[in-house]
Formats: structure tokens, C-alpha cells, sequence
């Protein structure tokens, strides 16, 4: 062990010029001959050789030194029988001296991580043991560590001078990817730093994950997440969780991020439910702007969560919706006022002009992306051919069910991965449905991917009689309530063929309206029929009532959009 440390020195280092010399004056004693070494090196590869060997005789110490070329010069035999006394306590001196020696080092090399710092014994500079030979995402190479470093140097100074942290803080950068926000903090006085990250750079990152730190509760007075990791985490409920509980009360949690938005702000809050928001604002970056958020642990839970609860304590439990969210409301794309003749040609001029939700905020910190297709139909109807390629996802993976009544489509779900089926139709309360099925007669099943001739109006078993399908209902609103929270991101698709004006009022009156994020309803009336000059009989409604639907619910501070 102390052989294969020495052996990762480099050869230029004083300490294996000093060892070398030591090694030089040891080889020669044991072997009782005048080796010439080229250079300190050289002589301590010799002693490696001979310790290996544990060669004791000297014609064997003769070829082994021949072998690697280690041993040069001229070698005198000496006198047959010559013995001498004060040599051979020499060579016992010099031989414990020098075991002694390398064991220590080795102690050093091996508690410190490669180098040292020990005030009695180390052979480096203090500032090289800091240098991290890493590349940064910024540039690499040493310019990049060096800017990289000074940048961070420059926001632990201010969060020094506003009292977020002191040079007595035991902190933490999490998931570092460079180790230099490390190195910053202990260059300007933090000596109790450290950093965790899957990949380790020794002696200032150790082996740790932001989802499963390697310590005990309440250990930190200060903790540091940089390189937007908290964006790139896949589970920032577990991150926040984390460091919820290693953070002492009291102690300060720093984010940097990327997202800027105020949606993507308060979702940041709902993770951290024991955490106040100290400030938030933005500071340069190394190429751009960025979010510096500061969090204070407390004693207790706030549960930041709990405050959309309130969503539902108006009076009719209408969604008491923040301004932040009515803004982006009316960012979203108007209504269309006027009825369309031809809806499916509106649908596709439409579908270009919508403004997604996920294209105006940052949905990174929502502990959940959810997709629920109400009357999804086939596969390709909606999930294969818009929502797994059109909608935009932000690289994230959404948890998708799929609430289908025809027994037509079930197996091709049943086949199809990171889909849940429910196999049941969307109502308002659990009890058992006909269905008439909007079929050719010819037909048993409607050919995959048209969008029209679905599933009719529901009809509750009690007041109708008919040779239909018998299909199960469940209280969608309620389902809804014990699937999501408000931490979660949800879109809701709903294509119920008509079921919408029972359902909307039912999501309201429940408040479980207020767990959804983003809504797209299609929406069913008499439309004018293609075959002749009337409006079909199939749906009651009109496209004003349509439109009103709408507009109550944007009114109520729910994104919807129109679908056809």
C-alpha cells in the first residue's frame, strides 16, 4: 500500500527528491556496494524493486537493478569477510528511519485524499491541494475553473455580507459539477466546506446524490445548489426533501436557476414546505441571468402546499386563482367568438395559434407531470398523434392515463407502455351507465384515429331503459382529488361527447377544478349537419352555451382552451 501511494507521486515532486535521497543512502547500505543512481527517482524505484523482492542477496539485488536499468555506474565488490559493526547498525537506523517515514506519509496521503494540508508534515502548497484538475461546463480548462470559481467567490461574499452564511458555517454545495463553488467558499474563509456529487472530485466532493444525501439530519447551517441543479434534478420533491432534512433550522438554502417566471417561482416554494422565501432576485450569471433564490428552514412544516387548498373556500368553492396565474390567462389565445361552419378545418388553423401552458412557464419544479385524456378513444386519437408529438413536454416524462368506456379500444392500451387504462366513463358520481355507441350498424367496431362518432351523451341506468351497452361510472371529481395535488402539473383532455356540461359544473363545485393546470374540452352542440340544411339533433346545446362554458371557466382562473 505505502509502495503503490509513493508510486502516484510525481517524479519531479520534492518529496521524492528527499526520498529518493534517503532511499539512495538505504539501497547502497544494504547492498554493501557504491551504486550510482542517475537520479533520486531512480533510486527510489530501486527501493520498491528490492522491497518486493525482499531481496537480501546482493548478486540477486546485482541483476534486478540491471533489469529495470535502475542501477548504473561502477560497482565495487567488496572485500571478501569484511564485516563492520558500525555499518550494520547503520543500515538497521537508516532502514526503521526510513519505514517509519513512509508510513506516515502514507497515513497523510491516504486520510487527506491524495495530498495534505497537515501543518508538520505535507509536501504540497496549501493552494494546490484546492486545484481540482477538472473541466467546467463553461469553458473548461483552467481560464473556465478560474472563472468559474471567481464567480461564486464574488455571490458567497454577498450572501457573507447579508448573513446567509459565516466563516463558521458547515456548508454544503450539492451536486456540484465542478467542485470549484467548493473551492471558492474555502478560499474566502469557510474552511467547513464540502461537496457532494455522483461523480467524486477528491478531497473537496465526495460521492453523494441531492436526492439521498450521505448525512445525518440537521447537520448544515448552510446549503448551495448551483449549475441550475435543482432544474436538472428528475426528482425535485425528493431534492427539496433532502435538503429539508439535513439543514439545520435555521440555516439558509441558496438556489441558483435558470427559470425566472413567477409560476416556476411559487412551485419552487411548494416544494420546500418547511422553508420561508427570504428573497429572490435576479444576478448575473457567467453567459447570462439567473434566478438566486434564498430559503430559511423553520422549526416547523409551513406547508406552502396547503395555501392552493384555499382554492376552494369562495363561495360556490370557485378557485380564488393568484394574479400571476390571470395573467397568463390572458396571454392565452382569444376564444373564437363566431361559430364555425367547419369545425375540423378550425381545429387545425386553431391548433397552430394556441399558447401551451409549459411554452410560458418553467414546469421543472412540479413534483409530477400528469396527462389525463378523458374520452381518449384509440391511441392515435389524441395520445399517439398530438400529445406524445405536439405537446410540449420540456423533456419531462408525464404519467398518463387514459378514461375510455368502449370496450373497443381497451386491448390496444392494454399494449401500450407508461399508459394507465381506466376502463370506466368520466361521471359525476360511482354507479352503473348505458351507453350507445355511435356506430355504423355494418360496423362492430369504428375504424382507429376518426374523431367523430364516439361514445353519445351518458345516460344514468335509473330513468333509462334500452338494449345498450352497460358501462361502469366513477366520480371523476373525486378520482381526480385522490390522484393529483396542487404540487402537481396536470393537463386534462376531455372528449366526452356532450358529458361536459355535467362534468365541468361537478369539477367546480368540488373544487377539484383547481388542480388542474391546463384543460382542453371539446365541446358539443347542434352543429350544422353537411348532408343538409339543419342542425343535427344529436346534441341539445348550443355553441353559445359552448362559448359560455368557456368563458366561465378562464373567468374562474383556469387555462382551457377550445378543441374540436
Amino acid at each position: 500500500m505505502v509502495l503503490r501511494l509513493v508510486s502516484l507521486i510525481p517524479s519531479s515532486s520534492p518529496a521524492i527528491k528527499w526520498l529518493g535521497f534517503v532511499t539512495a543512502i538505504w539501497v547502497q547500505a544494504v547492498a554493501g556496494n557504491n551504486y550510482t543512481f542517475s537520479n533520486y527517482s531512480d533510486a527510489l524505484k530501486s527501493l520498491m524493486v528490492l522491497s518486493q523482492l525482499q531481496l537480501n542477496n546482493l548478486s540477486v539485488a546485482k541483476d534486478v537493478g540491471k533489469a529495470f536499468g535502475i542501477l548504473s555506474g561502477n560497482i565495487m565488490e567488496p572485500p571478501v569477510g569484511k564485516t563492520n559493526l558500525l555499518s550494520n547498525i547503520l543500515v538497521r537506523v537508516l532502514s526503521f528511519g526510513v519505514l517509519v517515514f513512509l508510513a506516515r506519509f502514507a497515513y497523510v496521503v491516504t486520510t487527506r485524499g491524495n495530498s495534505c494540508d497537515s501543518g508538520d508534515f505535507c509536501f504540497f502548497s496549501s493552494s494546490s491541494s484546492l486545484r481540482l484538475r477538472t473541466s467546467t461546463v463553461h469553458g473548461g480548462g483552467r481560464g473556465g475553473d478560474s472563472r468559474l470559481r471567481n464567480f461564486y467567490s464574488s455571490v458567497f461574499q454577498d450572501l457573507i455580507a447579508e448573513g446567509y452564511v459565516s466563516p463558521h458555517s458547515k456548508s454544503l454545495c450539492i451536486e456540484t459539477l465542478t467542485g470549484q463553488d467548493v473551492v471558492a467558499l474555502k478560499e474566502i474563509g469557510i474552511a467547513d466546506s464540502l461537496g457532494i456529487s455522483p461523480k467524486t472530485l477528491p478531497p473537496l466532493v465526495i460521492s453523494g446524490r441531492a436526492v439521498r444525501q450521505p448525512f445525518d439530519n440537521n447537520t448544515f447551517d448552510f446549503e448551495f445548489s448551483g449549475d441550475a441543479g435543482l432544474d436538472r434534478s428528475p426528482q425535485p420533491a425528493q431534492f427539496a426533501s433532502e435538503v429539508s432534512r439535513t439543514l439545520k433550522p435555521g440555516g439558509f438554502f441558496v438556489v441558483h436557476t435558470a427559470s425566472k417566471d413567477v409560476y416556476s417561482l411559487n412551485s419552487l416554494l411548494d416544494l420546500f414546505n418547511s422553508c420561508r422565501l427570504i428573497r429572490s432576485r435576479d444576478i448575473d450569471g457567467l453567459d447570462s441571468s439567473i434566478r438566486e433564490v434564498v430559503l430559511m428552514k423553520e422549526k416547523q412544516i409551513l406547508g406552502h402546499g396547503e395555501r392552493n387548498q384555499s382554492l376552494y373556500r369562495n363561495s360556490g368553492n370557485k378557485c380564488s386563482v393568484p394574479g400571476y396565474k390571470r395573467e397568463l390567462i390572458q396571454n392565452a389565445e382569444p376564444l373564437i367568438l363566431e361559430e364555425p361552419l367547419k369545425p375540423w378545418i378550425t381545429l387545425k388553423r386553431n391548433i397552430k395559434n394556441i399558447r401551451y401552458l409549459p411554452s410560458m412557464v418553467d414546469i421543472s419544479f412540479k413534483h409530477r407531470q400528469v396527462y389525463i385524456d378523458v374520452g381518449a378513444r384509440s391511441y392515435g386519437s389524441s395520445i399517439g398523434s398530438w400529445f406524445r408529438k405536439q405537446y410540449p413536454k420540456q423533456n419531462k416524462t408525464f404519467e398518463i392515463y387514459a378514461i375510455e368506456a368502449d370496450k373497443a379500444f381497451h386491448e390496444e392500451f392494454r399494449t401500450k407502455k407508461r399508459i394507465t387504462l381506466l376502463p370506466y366513463a368520466a361521471w359525476v358520481r360511482n354507479e352503473t351507465l348505458f351507453f350507445e355507441i355511435s356506430r355504423e350498424p355494418s360496423k362492430k367496431h369504428e375504424e382507429k384515429g376518426r374523431g367523430m362518432g364516439r361514445i353519445q351523451a351518458v345516460q344514468s341506468s335509473s330513468n333509462f331503459v334500452g338494449d345498450l351497452d352497460k358501462i361502469q361510472g366513477f366520480d371523476f371529481a373525486n378520482w381526480l382529488k385522490n390522484t393529483v395535488s396542487d404540487r402537481d402539473f396536470v393537463v386534462v383532455k376531455m372528449d366526452v361527447e356532450g358529458t361536459e356540461f355535467h362534468l365541468i359544473p361537478r369539477l367546480v363545485e368540488t373544487g377539484a377544478i383547481c388542480l388542474i393546470d391546463e384543460m382542453f374540452i371539446e365541446c358539443h352542440y347542434n352543429r350544422w349537419q353537411r348532408c343538409c340544411p339543419e342542425r343535427s339533433s344529436k346534441y341539445q346545446k348550443t355553441y353559445t352555451q359552448c362559448l359560455n362554458l368557456f368563458s366561465s371557466l378562464r373567468d374562474s382562473g383556469v387555462l382551457v382552451h377550445q378543441w374540436w
